[in-house]
């Protein structure tokens, strides 16, 4: 997966965190949380607020429906 993955991240994410909820996520967790992803292989100094915002979207929206 790569930063541009952000539906792939969110549903690991998800998988990997069920209790969380992907609101009250901060970025510094978050993009840590990506990068101890399995599959996740970017650089990560290409992460940015807008991907890290980006996933997070995807996250809840993911964590909104159910994981379908």
């Amino acid at each position: 997966m790569k930063w541009t993955d952000s539906r792939d991240i969110a549903i690991a994410l998800a998988e990997k965190f069920p209790d969380r909820d992907p609101a009250r996520v901060n970025f510094v967790d978050l993009r840590d949380w990506v990068l101890g992803l399995e599959g996740f292989d970017d650089d990560p100094r290409r992460s940015g607020e807008k991907i890290l915002e980006a996933i997070q979207a995807m996250w809840i929206e993911e964590a909104d429906s159910g994981g379908s």
